[in-house]
């Protein structure tokens, strides 16, 4: 039996191993919460530090417990991984929240951001500028840098993901446990399956460790009932029937290809096929006069040909993520109108296959297939400019000197334009355009005259989305823009005496708890001194009141919840609307400004945030 030794530490500081310290090394109290934790160095860290990401924002600490970063992202932090993503010699920080968004932090500014279609649940990184994901609908996938590899889904869940070299190949393998007892491993560049394994019970745990103490490395599996399973090289030789048939999957691909050669003899031999010049046809357009506001996918053919069905894969729209249409035999026409309604803004793309023949009896169809992509704002409508009285009164406006065709192009790029375009120009320094939400109704107006341009809207986050879509298009490094949003700031100062009144209560909630709890065990002790005295009248009422008080302990502690929980929604919104601010302008001020924002808002200095929100600056 192995003799057992002392925990030992390595010290960066000292270069020495030290014994483990048992004790705190220090205590920080996290208001955002702790959802995710990573430990690593930045670009701007000297040394390694710990990554929190929490309730809309993330934090490090280094080792002293000095808080040395705090930003703000979109929603609830749900992983952190710190690695090198552009290959330039520093690390960056990838996070993914509930917000479907993988975002890149370069130190504490946003440089890249992925839209996903589900919660982000887990990010583990692979050497050379590749990073795995999983998603909360079951999928998981690799990136090279920002472009996708591969994604494959389940209709499990997936509960962890590691990475281990299973088949000794020196590369590592993606190891996925899922909700439904399967542990597989996949190769990280082609998305092939190497590997699976089906436990009894949910996978509860994957870590990589020398198990067994055989000088290597193994990968431990653990399920949710305390089964234990390792594997190693070994492992694909035992399960033989995991491996790749390549004989049976070309058998399998020649039978395909053979029923297609026998479907276009027969549809020549009877005159059945569709004309060489046959053309699937596509409009994307926005319409109000649908039950619901959508953005509209008409498919039309250029003759006499029926679209039989058609299938439509989108990311995040359709349940499933895809969409199939079959009209019924008396319906079936050249034309075919699909709705639409993205959930959010930004770039989509549609994965169109349609089946078109000759008649409905036909039994043989042509397969088209193409792609489309809908605009950032294609859940917007272009509208007519309205009378002055109209636009809203909250605004961000900023110099811009630019051609009005280049806005032209920005507008065509982003937005789905009609033929007739509402757009008022003079072709040179004048260039107004109104914007309709299908979502809410709300109206944005974008005005540009004079070398200066205005974009009015009650809607802070649409318009920092416009700001950002404006920079990112014409190339601008720089816009220092002023800003009134006046609502904003109302709903920033009640948020802010919300979570006063909400702290005020989670200290008074817990020194009730707190009394009740030393009530409660006298009341124990006296319970049973009084057994044993066999005194069972006051027993009775001891045991009475320990019911009482226990009832009222756990009223209070469900009060305790919903106020902690109404705390973290709050906390929320003061950090969304500290995102949204801050990206009404670009500069490389951006972490002095979302610091400044954070002073004002614990000082409760309105002042400083108006003139925040108003410029960038205190």
């Amino acid at each position: 039996m192995p003799s057992r030794k002392k925990l030992e530490i390595f010290c960066p500081h000292s270069k020495k191993t030290v014994p483990a310290p048992l004790k705190d090394v220090y205590y920080i109290k996290i208001p955002d919460g702790v959802t995710a934790i990573a430990i690593g160095k930045l670009n701007f860290m000297k040394d390694p530090a710990i990554v929190i990401g929490g309730n809309c924002s993330i934090q490090a600490f280094d080792f002293k417990g000095n808080e040395i970063l705090w930003t703000v992202t979109g929603d609830n932090v749900r992983s952190i991984i710190v690695m090198d993503i552009d290959l330039d010699g520093s690390n960056e920080l990838l996070v993914g929240s509930d917000d479907y968004e993988i975002r890149e932090f370069k130190d504490d500014i946003i440089v890249n951001e992925i839209s996903e279609t589900s919660s982000i649940c887990s990010l583990i990184s692979f050497s050379i500028g590749r990073f795995a994901y999983a998603l909360d609908n079951g999928t998981v996938g690799v990136y090279d840098k920002f472009r996708r590899v591969w994604r494959v889904k389940s209709k499990s869940s997936v509960n962890f993901l590691e990475k281990y070299d299973l088949d000794g190949d020196g590369k590592e393998e993606l190891i996925t446990g899922w909700s439904n007892g399967k542990i597989d491993a996949r190769n990280s560049i082609t998305g092939e399956v190497i590997f699976r394994d089906v436990l009894s019970n949910s996978i509860a745990g994957v870590v990589v460790g020398d198990y067994i103490r055989a000088g290597k490395c193994q990968l431990i599996v653990v399920s949710i009932t305390g089964e234990v399973r390792g594997y190693d090289n070994t492992s694909l030789k035992l399960e033989s029937g995991v491996q790749t048939n390549v004989i049976h999957d070309l058998m399998q691909k020649r039978q395909i290809l053979m029923s297609e050669l026998n479907n276009y003899i027969k549809a020549s031999n009877e005159g059945q096929g569709i004309p060489g010049d046959t053309r699937l046809i596509t409009e994307i357009s926005v319409s109000e006069k649908t039950i619901e506001p959508c953005v509209l996918l008409t498919l039309s053919t250029n003759n006499s040909m029926i679209l039989k069905a058609v299938t439509v894969f989108a990311e995040g729209i359709f349940e499933d993520e895809t969409h199939v249409i079959h009209p019924d035999r008396e319906c079936t026409s050249t034309e075919l109108k699909i709705a639409l309604l993205p959930p959010k803004d930004i770039l989509l793309d549609i994965h169109i296959r349609a089946f078109v023949g000759s008649s409905v009896d036909n039994d043989q169809f042509h397969v088209f297939e193409l792609t489309r992509q809908l605009p950032k704002f294609s859940m917007y409508l272009l509208v007519p400019y309205p009378e002055i009285e109209d636009v809203p009164k909250s605004f961000v406006k900023f110099r811009l000197v630019e051609r009005v065709q280049r806005l032209d192009l920005w507008l065509s790029q982003n937005f789905i334009v009609p033929q007739k375009t509402p757009v008022k120009t003079n072709g040179q320094d004048f260039w107004k355009v109104a914007i309709s939400s299908l979502r809410d109704s709300s109206l944005t107006c974008v005005a540009f005259e004079k070398e200066v341009i205005f974009i009015y809207s009650v809607n802070i986050s649409l318009t920092a989305d416009i700001v950002q879509t404006l920079a990112s298009y014409l190339n601008l490094d720089q816009i220092d823009s002023v800003a009134e949003f006046p609502r904003v700031l109302d709903d920033l100062w009640d948020s802010i005496q919300s979570v006063k009144t909400l702290q005020q209560n989670a200290v008074k909630l817990n020194a009730s708890i707190a009394d009740s709890s030393t009530l409660l065990k006298n009341l124990i002790v006296q319970a049973e001194d009084f057994r044993l005295l066999d005194d069972t009248s006051n027993m009775e009422k001891c045991l009475n009141d320990i019911f009482h008080i226990d009832k009222q302990m756990i009223q209070n502690h469900q009060v305790t919840c919903e106020n902690h929980e109404q705390l973290l929604v709050t906390l929320k919104k003061i950090n969304n609307i500290i995102q949204h601010a801050s990206r009404l302008r670009v500069n490389n001020n951006r972490t002095d400004t979302i610091t400044s924002y954070r002073q004002a808002v614990a000082s409760e200095n309105m002042t400083i945030l108006k003139k925040l929100i108003e410029s960038g600056n205190k």
